[in-house]
């Protein structure tokens, strides 16, 4: 079977029509069927996710529902631990590395009714790639074999476009759940900075990582961080604050809301395809047509503070990694490398000088949140370049806008609004902090009113 999207599939169970081990055995057969291909899966306990969909039937014919994701099966990224399980965050300094108790998202998705099907790939430590000399095999993308699926959640994203899973958890800390969603044509949201718990996650750089959803839609994104949201006393960043559901406009009518459309942070720019200009304003137009207010913006010179926040990724990498590239240098990917040797180059006053960048974009990014309700970019400036590219160990720069939102800390959702060659486009939509329910309404309204989320790929292209 094909596994329905969350809502019919909870519909069916509460009907008795199907139930949770159906949903994990057509799961177990697509991935048996496909990942061969796309490479998405690091990690599979076939018998122990049918366990955990037994357990999931018997408490809803008892009477327990645990709500919306009740039985659905769930992929983990391979940075988020998962008991009993390997976290190896796609790097030979980790292998071995087994989890001795669950992440809090991943807690929190069990108490939710979710299904932990198994472990999907990452780019090594969430840092760049595709590096094809590691010994993870870097996922496909199920558009076209050839090309990559961006990272680092990268497995998340092929996982879920190849027809493998619905949902999965990812990590973002410059785009990581955002540029794969562009590029495999999924829905990837990148919460509010403190709304998703980071306990139990292998962190990269902790004032810009965030955990979030990559669904097939967007209301099942928003089913998703429902489920994922809240304090934890674990991590700091969670503790100081209180969040409206994301599902909770979903579906209302967006008529009247107020649209930043951030035109000039890449129309201009002499790497982005033509395709992205015109699905954007046909994207734009759309939003327009749902009877949204549309303006075009002027933000800071994106450029500045990509810089801002390369430093500071950079920086709080290195801090991260130093200890074990001390220890077991050899053992990490020639790419992985170089970034991290680029943070060794970053001086306290290049620090400094980058975080003073990122707070005025910040009071920047806010004061446009006082006039409109969201602001409109694409997420990636092309679509996802072929696997050749990478060739050689060296990383490639590929265009984006996304890492200004890691430094603002403001949720983000990145949806599919096109093609190119064949290939997906995808559109982001910012909000101010807290406003994950507005950024999806928005989006679930968009998504309705097209058949982007209706686009799946019909085949493999060769690889």
């Amino acid at each position: 079977m094909t596994l329905p999207a969350i809502p019919d599939s909870a519909a069916l169970m509460r009907q008795g029509l199907v139930t949770s081990v159906d949903l994990v055995r057509a799961t177990l057969a697509a991935i048996a069927l496909r990942d061969p291909h796309l490479h998405a899966f690091v990690g599979l306990d076939p018998a122990f996710a049918l366990d955990q969909a037994a357990q999931a039937d018997r408490d809803l014919m008892a009477g327990l529902d645990r709500g919306p994701l009740h039985g659905i099966p769930v992929a983990i990224k391979d940075m988020i631990d998962v008991a009993g399980q390997p976290t190896a965050c796609g790097s030979a300094v980790c292998a071995g590395r087994v989890a001795q108790t669950d992440a809090t998202v991943v807690q929190r998705l069990r108490a939710a009714g979710a299904i932990i099907t198994g472990k999907v790939a990452t780019y090594e430590f969430a840092m760049v790639g595709p590096d094809t000399g590691l010994h993870y095999r870097p996922a496909r993308n199920p558009w076209n074999l050839a090309h990559i699926t961006g990272g680092s959640s990268s497995g998340s994203a092929a996982a879920i476009a190849g027809g493998l899973v619905r949902v999965a958890v990812g990590t973002d800390t410059g785009g990581s759940v955002r540029s794969p969603a562009s590029y495999c044509g999924t829905v990837g949201l990148k919460p509010s900075f403190g709304r998703v718990p980071r306990t139990g996650v292998f962190a990269l750089a902790p004032s810009l990582d965030h955990v979030g959803p990559l669904a097939a839609t967007v209301q099942e994104a928003a089913l998703m961080l429902d489920a994922l949201s809240g304090p934890c006393a674990g991590d700091a960043a969670t503790l100081s604050h209180s969040w409206r559901p994301a599902m909770g406009l979903v579906g209302q009518d967006m008529a009247g809301r107020r649209v930043g459309y951030a035109r000039h942070w890449f129309v201009h720019d002499p790497a982005c395809d033509p395709a992205v200009i015109r699905a954007m304003d046909d994207a734009v137009s759309q939003l327009s047509l749902l009877g949204m207010r549309i303006e075009e913006i002027s933000l800071p010179d994106y450029a500045l503070y990509e810089a801002a926040g390369s430093v500071i990724l950079h920086a709080e990498a290195l801090a991260t990694h130093r200890h074990l590239v001390a220890e077991h240098a050899d053992k990490y990917g020639r790419m992985t490398l170089q970034s991290l040797a680029v943070g060794a180059a970053v001086t306290p006053a290049d620090l400094a000088v980058a975080r003073q960048a990122a707070t005025l974009l910040s009071g920047t990014m806010a004061a446009h949140f006082k006039r409109f309700d969201v602001i409109v970019t694409p997420t990636t400036l092309t679509p996802a370049p072929r696997f050749v590219a990478f060739e050689g160990g060296s990383a490639v720069w590929t265009p984006m806008r996304t890492l200004p939102f890691n430094l603002t800390g403001t949720p983000v959702l990145s949806l599919p609004i096109g093609f190119s060659g064949g290939l997906p486009l995808g559109m982001q939509i910012a909000g101010a902090a807290g406003a994950e329910d507005v950024i999806c309404a928005i989006g679930h309204a968009f998504e309705r009113a097209t058949d982007h989320a209706l686009m799946t790929p019909q085949g493999f292209g060769a690889a």
